[in-house]
């Protein structure tokens, strides 16, 4: 099993920014891709970022592409999404998410979830 505990969530104004972290812990030699997720109130749950763990690849959806960053340390077992020019449609519910398989935007191929962070960005 892997357990994964993010941090870093908050009430930010429009422009603003914020850094989300996500620890791993437990079986962490089995995940290749850790990602983030996010979902607001009535809405599905959406890709916002990944990253292949071995390598540092990263993915991202075109809707926060050249705004979030997603890295990685692993040494620490944390992956980090620098949220940068917020925008209140990017509030919502961010998950951490990992798993054992190549890039998926379907969150069903990850295994492994946080509990989540609140991301509110205000106008």
């Amino acid at each position: 099993q892997v357990q994964l505990v993010e941090s870093g969530g908050g009430l930010v104004q429009d422009g603003g920014s914020l850094r989300l972290s996500c620890a791993a812990s437990g079986r962490t030699f089995s995940i290749y891709l850790m990602g983030w997720f996010r979902q607001a109130p009535g809405k599905e749950r959406e890709f916002v970022a990944a990253v292949r763990r071995s390598v540092g690849i990263t993915y991202y959806a075109d809707s926060v592409k050249g705004r979030f960053t997603i890295s990685r340390d692993n040494a620490k077992n944390t992956v980090y999404l620098q949220m940068n020019s917020l925008k209140p449609e990017d509030t919502a519910v961010y998950y951490c998410a990992a798993g054992p398989y190549g890039y998926s935007q379907n969150p069903e191929l990850y295994d492994y979830w946080g509990q989540g962070t609140q991301v509110t960005v205000s106008s």
